[in-house]
């Protein structure tokens, strides 16, 4: 089991990056990656203080990885490509950006624009239109189902529009608090409730898993 959407305190989470590994590991996560928010004002320190701490985690003492990301948060649209460039140049494995939910204000086109990007995860793309799933099914962009109250009205519409278009999903948990650390078990259930049979949600962490593979062998 997995998350890749995590927040620390380094932007608007309650834990360090350290505690967030630790709560996932006794609830038996193999990996996470800590994607914290981030625009033209703080990319910079953001990405050089979740490497620092992804390049010093004792991998073999602790056994559950970590892995350094980041969230593109509330852009101009035209910042998500070069932003996203950015992140990847500097060691980033796991892109997050934030997509359309129905709950904030974000622009119009926005999960567009991410999904031109260099991004991994377009998150919580709220009423995403078929175009821009088939725009991230050719680009194999994983479209989320999330835990989080608010963002996770969509889930089911999320979920309807991917399996039309075999589009990669992943179930995530987008954690801030300690809270929002949930057990295996209730990230499963959300993935139920969202429409998705055992079967698929296997599938999805199987997929997830080789993503994550990929991303150790880079």
């Amino acid at each position: 089991m997995y998350s890749l959407h995590c927040h620390s305190l380094l932007s608007d989470g309650e834990l360090l990056p350290s505690e967030i590994a630790i709560r996932y590991l006794s609830l038996s996560y193999k990996a996470i990656a800590i994607t914290d928010h981030a625009d033209y004002s703080n990319i910079e320190w953001v990405v050089k203080a979740i490497l620092k701490f992804t390049r010093n985690w004792p991998k073999k003492a602790i056994p559950i990885k970590v892995l350094p990301g980041v969230e593109l948060t509330h852009l101009p649209l035209e910042q998500f490509s070069p932003l996203a460039k950015y992140a990847r140049k500097a060691g980033i494995k796991v892109i997050v950006a934030h997509g359309e939910t129905l709950v904030e204000p974000v622009l119009k086109g926005t999960n567009r624009a991410c999904l031109e990007a260099d991004i991994d995860i377009l998150a919580h793309p709220g009423l995403i239109n078929d175009s821009d799933v088939a725009l991230a099914k050719r680009k194999g962009i994983f479209l989320e189902v999330t835990t989080r109250h608010g963002h996770s009205d969509t889930n089911a519409h999320v979920v309807e529009r991917a399996l039309k278009f075999s589009a990669r999903l992943i179930l995530n948990n987008d954690s801030h608090t300690p809270e929002d650390i949930i057990p295996q078990e209730q990230l499963i259930d959300i993935g139920r409730k969202a429409g998705l049979s055992l079967d698929e949600i296997n599938i999805i962490f199987e997929d997830v898993a080789k993503f994550l593979k990929a991303k150790e062998a880079e």
